[in-house]
């Protein structure tokens, strides 16, 4: 179960969405991030700490995850379109 300051955090990000350079905003600190923990995982595996095949799969899930975000600030209408279906 999460936290309030957790699920009240995620409310306030989806309620401001619809304010597109806000979400944009989000959207793009949201990118930084994720590419900085894929560079961030080459480290323990250059160190031994992650096994190289797991450093692969981490950072193809982290390619994902960034591909999704991409896709977000190209189109970031799109959780309007999906929400609103008739």
């Amino acid at each position: 179960m999460e936290s309030v300051p957790t699920f009240g955090g995620r409310y306030e990000a989806w309620r401001k969405r619809r304010y597109e350079a806000s979400f944009l905003s989000r959207l793009s600190d949201a990118e930084a991030e994720a590419a900085e923990t894929q560079v961030w995982l080459e480290f323990p595996v250059h160190c031994g700490y992650l096994s190289a095949e797991r450093g692969i799969e981490l950072s193809l899930l982290y390619d994902n995850i960034l591909g999704k975000i991409v896709s977000l600030i190209l189109s970031p209408d799109l959780p309007n379109r999906i929400t609103n279906k008739d």
